[in-house]
């Protein structure tokens, strides 16, 4: 099977790499400007680079479109006619619901469409890693074909029948998730401080949000905002997001602590059932993942984030146990580290007790009460620019420890799924 990818940025190289290395012929394309560049990192692939799409397309058994969700359908209607005859054709964006519908448009008849969707960033080799793999025009022989092939390159392959499932789940373990860690972020820099410097954020917990949250923005713009912009599930998610947090948040601020401490264990209740299998992050790992000198000095924190996520979970009536099908490694440490703060009982009255009366931590939380709202807005305008402009302006604050952020965060990552 000759292998076409139609776009090599970052995941196109990676996956180009990881076919080729198990043995497939592969070619692709890219933009005019990247050709020298590409043709230095991928001749000692063997991977032959193509002139543009069309010519990729016409000689591919399996056709894979890598390219930016918001241009897909440019491409795929300049590129979809000249498919060739019964080939594969599969994109690697995030969200499937405007993908396949681009594809049922512009490609021809005979094409078989079964897409797929790497649970990882470019910062992970395909192998051991989550990957989708979703049947949706196409005779068995030739998922088969499909399924071959990521068993080659060592993915864990989980089968999902309907892109409309996986869209529903992705929506929770990616535009969601992301949120929360995009409005710590924003908060911080709007608050004018590192939270590594400042004693509320040191501890398991907040060491796993603040790497956690400088891995997301070590990454680019445009991968969140297609997720969050054109998942047709998304907005709603995100705004039962908003909505619990500014719920809560008035709850804080009048200190009413009966109706807030009943909300919280009625979402505990809910969300951490026994009968679910506990992820138990470990307690000395997360500790030791710190970018600051000062962990000694913690003071208690209301944790806003972790806690209007699963109030969100309980009125969505999610398990986000189930969506671990489609987990990323930032929705595993998110909901690993909701798990041990609501598990934890002395360290949830901790919270509670924070979160309610302790104002040396409100202004925070007034911050990130105020970032959830403009990322809500956002993503409820279907504001790509905006949503890109928005990140790029926080990605510029933490610009100086991102890169170790991103390290440190892989590393946690590893250590904590052994």
């Amino acid at each position: 099977m000759n292998i076409g990818m139609i776009g090599l940025g970052d995941m196109g190289r990676l996956y180009a790499k990881a076919f080729s290395t198990a043995g497939y012929q592969v070619c692709g394309c890219d933009l005019p400007e990247n050709r020298q560049k590409l043709e230095a990192e991928l001749g000692p692939f063997n991977i032959r680079l193509m002139e543009n799409g069309k010519d990729v397309a016409r000689m591919s058994d399996l056709i894979i479109y890598s390219v930016e969700a918001d241009r897909m359908a440019r491409v795929v209607a300049e590129c979809g006619p000249s498919t060739k005859y019964g080939a594969i054709v599969a994109g690697q964006t995030s969200v499937k619901t405007p993908e396949i519908e681009t594809f049922e448009k512009h490609l021809p008849a005979d094409a078989q469409i079964i897409t797929f969707h790497a649970m990882h960033g470019p910062g992970f080799a395909p192998k051991g890693q989550k990957l989708i793999l979703i049947k949706h025009r196409a005779d068995e022989a030739a998922y088969q074909r499909m399924f071959d092939l990521f068993t080659a390159v060592e993915t864990d392959i989980v089968e999902i029948p309907d892109y409309h499932e996986h869209d529903k789940i992705v929506a929770d373990t990616q535009a969601v998730t992301h949120v929360g860690f995009e409005s710590m972020g924003t908060a911080w820099k709007e608050a004018g401080f590192f939270p590594w410097e400042n004693a509320s954020y040191v501890g398991g917990i907040d060491n796993v949000k603040i790497l956690t949250t400088l891995r997301i923005f070590s990454y680019k713009a445009h991968v969140y905002a297609g997720l969050a912009i054109l998942n047709p599930y998304a907005r709603q998610q995100v705004k039962r997001y908003a909505i619990s947090e500014s719920e809560l948040f008035k709850l804080m601020i009048r200190e009413e602590e009966e109706a807030f401490r009943q909300r919280l264990y009625r979402a505990r209740d809910f969300v951490f059932h026994e009968s679910r299998k506990p992820i138990m992050l470990n307690d000395n790992v997360m500790k030791e993942f710190s970018l600051s000198d000062n962990a000694h000095l913690r003071k208690p924190n209301s944790h806003l984030s972790i806690l209007s996520m699963v109030d969100a979970w309980y009125h969505l009536g999610v398990n986000p146990y189930d969506n671990l099908i489609c987990q990323t490694p930032p929705f595993r440490l998110r909901l690993g580290i909701a798990e041990y703060l609501f598990k934890n009982d002395e360290l949830l009255e901790e919270s509670i007790e924070t979160a309610l009366y302790d104002k040396t931590i409100r202004g925070d939380d007034l911050e990130f009460h105020s970032a959830v709202r403009d990322w809500s807005a956002l993503i409820g305008y279907g504001d790509m620019e905006g949503y890109k402009k928005h990140f790029n302006e926080v990605q510029a604050f933490f610009k100086g420890r991102l890169e170790e952020g991103n390290k440190q965060s892989a590393e946690l990552i590893r250590r904590l799924m052994e």
